[in-house]
């Protein structure tokens, strides 16, 4: 029974025989797919732009990050980071913040003026964006990369769409949305404002337009029936936020009652506290659990002085009060009437239920499908008309920046791959580098970073950013928390625990690689790898 043991060793510390006739298993280099990564509706390379952040290679960090995403001192705000909901480190301590150190790359930017890269050569293609907000800005930024010639009409006075008009400045301020729309308008993009497209077959046929993005957002206020007097002030979430953008603010009055759940139910509400309202009221008709707004935004607004009246439903509306239904929820989750009332003060009542898109652009366009206010496409993002892509608030997904700029660059690769005569065809992704995959006993307790926070006394009073950024220690330390998930860093463990001199090193940037003919297959290269970058595959004999 020993006398395999002895024969493995002998041939394990011996350079002059082959071990590898006596393997049942060989190791393997391999590139796994990092969670973050596979989780960012955007398609961002997140590991590779935090791999040159972690160097101090800011530049390098941001030019590899605005290759999938024009936008990160913008995304470094109001991004809802579900790669960090996805990130393996949350299991040893704490998520990367993966968002914080975007932010400070794309603030790092703005500070020193870097530049994007210079496009390709102009292909002779035209194409027409419809609207200005984070999908067709995305779309329109990759098409001009590749060379062609981008036409956005927008039908507002300024780009941004509800970056601009559905953001409050105390989360977006208004230099970081203009200096990176800059950037693409200085790729060659045009931009036509106060510009609404009423037929965009005509659009395309008086522009000589070649393909054609449509990318209108959701600017239209859902209503719900309240009985209300005549004299009862009701207004709409989109209005006011909207109107915040002009010189004269909206006059909410000193009660304020905001309807809805979501996360504008929230900025109103937020808004109103720094127009001066005594009180922010959101009535919403299910419980916490349920809100749709995100928990660290109902938090802040909670901290803020906004009230949160839960299983509550307006039923009417007067010149200077509401009545509210108690509700509660019944075996299977949804609210019921109780029959309990309540009056409640208001001066005014802003309704935060929804936003539809407004089609009327696309009547009579042949073959061309809306299902439930929505455009019907193709996994091409091209609608039942041949040419005409669409994306962000017009199609069947969820409704927020970070996917409407996912969209703009699949729909870019798409077209770019259409006005050529092709398809575009993804790569294959790699498999998921899971956390079981790892080997984390070699990773230190790191807690994550806390962005600064404004003060609550000046965030009640003013429109001041409510969360500050890294600075360059904090954000440094913040990349050096990535583990790499997946794929291979350089560590040198491999190379150092071998006990057969089995790895080849090729130098810095280069990798490794096996000698099979002196590996005998004992795995210690798979145990010891901190980043799950090497597998055992089956040998054959």
């Amino acid at each position: 029974m020993r006398k395999p043991f002895a024969i493995t060793l002998d041939v394990g510390t011996s350079l002059a025989n082959h071990t590898g006739s006596w393997r049942t298993e060989r190791p393997l280099y391999l590139n796994r797919l990092p969670p973050c990564n596979h989780q960012c509706p955007a398609g961002e390379n997140i590991q590779a732009w935090l791999f040159h952040a972690e160097s101090g290679d800011y530049e390098q960090a941001w030019r590899t990050l605005v290759e999938d995403n024009p936008f990160p001192a913008i995304m470094g705000r109001v991004c809802y980071h579900s790669c960090e909901g996805a990130c393996n480190r949350a299991k040893l301590d704490e998520a990367v913040g993966i968002n914080s150190v975007e932010r400070f790359l794309g603030d790092r930017a703005i500070a020193q003026g870097w530049t994007l890269a210079l496009p390709a050569p102009a292909s002779g293609h035209k194409v027409l964006v419809v609207g200005a907000g984070p999908s067709g800005l995305s779309a329109a930024y990759q098409l001009a990369r590749l060379g062609h010639a981008v036409t956005v009409v927008e039908a507002g006075p300024l780009p941004g769409g509800m970056m601009r008009f559905g953001i409050p400045q105390y989360r977006l301020p208004r230099p970081v949305l203009d200096a990176e729309v800059q950037r693409i308008v200085d790729l060659g993009v045009r931009i036509e404002y106060n510009a609404k497209v009423t037929d965009v077959m005509e659009a395309k046929l008086q522009g000589g337009f070649d393909a054609v993005f449509l990318a209108v957002g959701a600017h239209i206020a859902k209503r719900a029936y309240i009985p209300a007097g005549s004299s009862a002030k009701m207004l709409d979430a989109v209005s006011v936020l909207r109107s915040m953008e002009g010189a004269d603010k909206p006059m909410l009055g000193r009660r304020v009652v905001v309807y809805g759940g979501g996360n504008t139910a929230i900025d109103v509400a937020r808004t109103a506290k720094r127009l001066g309202a005594e009180e922010a009221i959101i009535v919403y008709r299910r419980n916490r659990e349920k809100m749709p707004a995100h928990d660290f935004e109902v938090e802040e607004a909670l901290q803020e002085g906004v009230m949160i009246k839960w299983l509550s439903t307006i039923k009417q509306a007067g010149e200077a009060s509401i009545t509210v239904e108690k509700m509660s929820l019944d075996d299977k989750g949804f609210p019921q009437p109780t029959g309990e009332f309540e009056t409640l003060e208001a001066d005014s009542v802003v309704l935060a239920l929804g936003q539809d898109v407004d089609l009327g652009l696309l009547d009579g366009v042949p073959g061309l499908e809306v299902n439930d206010g929505v455009v019907k496409v193709d996994a091409h993002m091209m609608t039942g008309h041949d040419g005409i892509f669409a994306g962000g608030d017009m199609v069947p997904a969820e409704r927020n920046v970070t996917v409407a700029v996912g969209h703009g660059k699949k729909a870019a690769r798409n077209i770019d791959a259409w006005l050529r005569g092709g398809v575009y065809t993804p790569a294959p992704k790699h498999e998921l580098a899971s956390f079981e995959k790892l080997n984390t006993w070699y990773y230190s307790d790191a807690p994550k970073t806390v962005r600064p926070m404004l003060d609550t006394v000046r965030r009640q009073s003013t429109f001041e950013e409510v969360q500050g950024g890294l600075n360059e220690g904090n954000a440094l330390f913040e990349a050096r928390r990535c583990l790499s998930c997946g794929n291979c860093f350089e560590c040198d463990n491999c190379y150092g625990v071998c006990p057969d001199n089995a790895v080849i090193k090729h130098g810095p940037g280069k990798g490794f690689d096996f000698n099979y003919d002196y590996c005998k297959g004992c795995g210690i290269c798979v145990t010891e790898c901190p980043c799950g970058a090497i597998r055992m595959e089956p040998q054959d004999i």
